[in-house]
């Protein structure tokens, strides 16, 4: 059923006053939130399906905002659910009840480590600017901060870990369905009615998250989109733990200067593989570029315009999969390491490699994920925020093995049969940016290529679409070489209610109006002709 016609058979609601039967063809949902009556409203433990002491609504109000160009008032739901460790930080979580609701709700996942509710008006990931987002769409939307409540490291802020159930919380995903559960009660209570369909998006932790509710919930969701997914975050962890160590020898760390130059270097070799000079790689199989042609006489660092044998065995690694020679308890074995080309354009290079060398203390200005790797050290494997995260050698790690192994449980719950998911009608998109520079695409690739061997190359075509878009970074953050955004709310909209999946979707950079075909994964756009700022000059390859 099309949303127009589900919309104009719903459930009319004006006030508190319940209108049932048809509504003519052209009506909308009125749906006005009782928002007063929400105001210290117990949430009972009996709602939730995992363990919690229930909950209370700290503050409901009617505010008005303007969302996606357009006035929207809506009721700000803010509330927070009670572990069952007494120790443990509050879940705390932001509902957004709109006057004109559709009916359904909007999930979203969070960033990093979390410990901030995210932004309720926000878009998907990787959305269209010019489209509206979902509460301004009228979904009610919600989040939480995950069950921890960070300090001024914000996302990079891992000190929750020290406390289990918090762990959990985060790591396993306990507090998406805890978050889930309370907000559908409070939805119930501000409308008066069901809500109908539900809907998550999220990007790098969210959309690990958004796979997790796929997995472990499958009945929860009906379509999800997941960008940029962090899926296998302990693997993750492993490999920058490692790059990290190798970084940190003396005069290992490619400093911006001579990320520059691998970049430049890169896009020389390898830029016009699909067809044109643009700027954007997109057929990465034939990109084949060795750090040893920028090599250094003797592999002496002699200036900014060749690379050290240290740097060149640095950059190698980065790009290289790391295995670990030992068996974990999740069967995870490897990360695949990042292709050179990552950060994009190299005026964001504190996101790749960072500016700085890793080091003990770990400097602020390092790459994100060297940050991390020392938080997961301090806070998930010793417990200890004075550890020397550089002491650990995931080849290695001798006393650590054990707690490696059982966090690989919890952080890497990697079923990949999404059979219960699909079989309740749920739908997938799966979208990746192929210059990311905080999760690698070759990981994504890793994950849809289970789930195939798993579910079948037919049954996933059913229920899942897989995306990369070449020449996006992690989030279209900085100055990527191609900002992708595809309206694809409405696309999975049109395929949960209507049953047409995505046909032909076409991304555009905001910035200047380039447009690329969103080519499903393993194909690429290559460049055929005419104009190469538009989609209809390319064709997907493969």
């Amino acid at each position: 059923m099309s949303r127009m016609l589900r919309v104009a058979l719903a459930t009319a609601l004006v006030g508190a006053t319940m209108v049932v039967g048809p509504a003519p063809a052209t009506a909308t949902v009125s749906a006005v939130p009782r928002c007063a009556e929400l105001a210290g409203k117990e949430i009972p433990s009996s709602v939730i399906s995992l363990p919690t002491r229930g909950g209370r609504v700290e503050s409901a109000a009617l505010v008005t905002q303007v969302v996606s160009g357009r006035t929207v008032e809506y009721c700000d739901v803010r509330a927070a659910l009670f572990p069952k460790d007494p120790s443990a930080p509050d879940i705390r979580l932001r509902i957004g009840l709109p006057v004109g609701w559709n009916r359904d709700t909007m999930m979203f996942g969070g960033g990093g480590y979390n410990g901030t509710i995210p932004d309720i008006a926000q878009n998907v990931p990787f959305g269209r600017p010019d489209q509206p987002t979902p509460l301004a769409r009228g979904y009610a939307t919600y989040a939480s901060d995950s069950g921890h409540q960070a300090g001024p490291a914000a996302s990079l802020d891992g000190s929750f870990g020290r406390n289990d159930e918090a762990l959990r919380n985060f790591a396993a995903g306990d507090a998406l369905k805890k978050t889930h559960d309370a907000a559908l009660y409070l939805v119930r209570h501000g409308y008066g009615v069901r809500p109908g369909r539900a809907y998550f998006a999220g990007g790098s932790t969210g959309g690990r998250e958004a796979l997790v509710v796929a997995q472990r919930w499958p009945d929860a969701f009906d379509g999800v989109i997941s960008a940029y997914p962090a899926w296998n975050n302990m693997a993750e962890a492993l490999y920058l733990g490692y790059l990290a160590q190798v970084m940190s020898r003396p005069g290992a760390f490619p400093g911006p200067d001579k990320q520059t130059l691998l970049y430049n270097s890169v896009m020389a070799a390898c830029d016009g593989r699909d067809g044109v000079e643009d700027k954007v790689i997109s057929n990465l199989g034939g990109c084949h570029f060795d750090p040893r042609v920028l090599r250094c006489p003797r592999g002496a660092d002699t200036g900014p315009t060749c690379l050290s044998d240290p740097q060149i065995a640095s950059v190698t690694a980065a790009s290289t999969p790391f295995s670990w020679p030992y068996r974990i308890a999740s069967g995870e074995r490897y990360y695949p390491g990042f292709p050179f080309l990552s950060g994009a354009d190299m005026r964001t290079p504190y996101l790749g490699f960072g500016v700085t060398a890793p080091a003990n203390p770990m400097p602020p200005t390092s790459a994100y994920g060297f940050q991390y790797w020392d938080q997961w050290v301090k806070y998930f494997l010793t417990r200890d925020p004075g550890y020397n995260s550089l002491d650990v050698d995931p080849r290695r790690p001798g006393k650590w093995f054990p707690r490696i192994s059982y966090l690989s449980t919890i952080q890497d719950r990697n079923n990949v049969d999404l059979r219960p998911f699909a079989r309740s009608g749920g739908r997938l998109i799966l979208m990746h940016g192929s210059a990311d520079e905080l999760v690698s695409h070759r990981s994504t690739n890793d994950y849809y290529r289970r789930v195939l061997a798993k579910v079948g190359a037919r049954p996933t075509n059913e229920f899942m679409r897989y995306y990369l878009a070449p020449g996006a970074n992690h989030a279209n953050f900085g100055a990527p070489a191609f900002a992708a955004t595809w309206d694809s709310l409405t696309a999975l909209e049109q395929w949960v209610e209507d049953g047409r999946p995505p046909a032909r979707p076409v991304v555009q950079d905001p910035r200047d109006g380039r447009t690329r075909p969103l080519c499903e994964y393993p194909r690429w756009p290559r460049y055929r002709s005419g104009d190469p700022d538009l989609a209809q000059s390319f064709v997907c390859s493969q």
